[in-house]
């Protein structure tokens, strides 16, 4: 017996893939302008990141620099230091302080040695009517600051209420 031929297999047609390969679908073109868009942000960003940051940290201007050059040298008069008796608790206690007043300009340090026998003697009774529990403390010092200042203001003559005295400090503190 004979088999019967078969008929010969048809050749295979050619993929649709190949022929999409050649032209750019809609997934490729959205690819492609994704990274288009992403680039182009990027780019953007770094540009403003760059102005932000020469503006930012640029010299200043005319303004600010002749402001600056307007304030005056601080004028400092020391006074010799202190050494008063505190008010008892407790036992005996003595405080030595030193203090130097900020002031406006240099008329007022020689009115200030004009009237120097009146603000040690206001110094010296505002210091020894203290507590040494009142000064040890930050805020007791601050406040002893601001008392020492307006001792200094009271104790020259003058219509203005800072009369030249910009601010104390202490430039020693001991209380034993």
């Amino acid at each position: 017996m004979a088999k019967p031929k078969l008929a010969p297999a048809p050749a295979p047609a050619p993929a649709p893939a190949a022929a999409n390969e050649s032209t750019p679908g809609p997934a490729k073109k959205s690819r492609k302008l994704l990274w288009i868009i992403l680039v182009v942000l990027l780019l953007a960003g770094a540009g403003g990141g760059a102005w932000y940051y020469f503006h930012s940290h640029s010299a200043p201007d005319a303004k600010h620099e002749a402001a600056a050059e307007k304030k005056p040298t601080p004028t400092f008069v020391t006074l010799e230091p202190f050494t008063v008796n505190l008010l008892e608790e407790g036992g005996d206690h003595y405080l030595q302080v030193g203090i130097v007043f900020q002031v406006s300009d240099g008329k007022v340090v020689d009115t200030i040695k004009t009237y120097m026998p009146i603000l040690r003697n206001r110094i010296l009774l505002s210091l020894s009517s203290k507590h040494p529990s009142e000064i040890a403390t930050l805020e007791g010092k601050q406040k002893l600051v601001a008392e020492l200042v307006s001792a200094a203001r009271e104790s020259i003559p003058g219509e203005a209420p800072e009369r030249g005295i910009d601010s104390a400090f202490l430039s020693a503190f001991v209380i034993q």
